[in-house]
């Protein structure tokens, strides 16, 4: 008698590899929805990075956030910046870093540009209720918490070795 296996083992990809197709189509549906705004995906998820890290963040710590490395940051940051988005400015207790911050016409951008981000996360999360958004919510932040213990636990074996 063989069990029967739960559903999200029963998916054509794993459960990680659907995660990461969703994840894409959803970052393409935001893309589209921001064309009109003049921002491509590295430039919408920039803004939305310094938004949440709060104006003032240095070009590394948003780099960290975005998981990205400095030069691939520093093309969309020049872009923003030529965009009138954002204005970089030295950081007086560091000379070698660099802070960002909204220009006024960036700040007309993020506003439009969260609401637009506002209107997909309805059209995404539609048929879905509280309950499983949350359960989806806390089971993400899970698996997030568990990769980071395996990075951490991997590299420490490496180091050992």
């Amino acid at each position: 008698m063989s069990a029967e296996l739960p559903f999200y083992e029963t998916l054509d990809l794993t459960l990680c590899g659907n995660m990461g197709r969703v994840h894409r189509l959803c970052r393409e549906v935001v893309t589209i929805a921001v064309e009109p705004l003049g921002l491509t995906q590295s430039r919408w998820t920039a803004l939305m990075h310094i938004n949440m890290l709060q104006e003032g963040v240095t070009q590394l710590a948003l780099a960290h956030s975005l998981g990205i490395e400095m030069p691939s940051l520093t093309r969309t940051i020049k872009q923003l910046e030529e965009q009138l988005l954002i204005t970089r400015c030295v950081d007086e207790h560091d000379k070698r870093s660099k802070k960002i911050y909204f220009t006024e016409q960036g700040r007309t951008i993020l506003h439009s540009l969260k609401e637009k981000i506002t209107d997909v996360k309805n059209q995404l999360y539609n048929g879905l209720s509280h309950e499983q958004l949350d359960a989806m919510a806390h089971g993400l932040i899970r698996m997030e918490q568990n990769a980071q213990n395996c990075i951490k636990h991997k590299v420490k074996n490496k180091v050992n070795k």
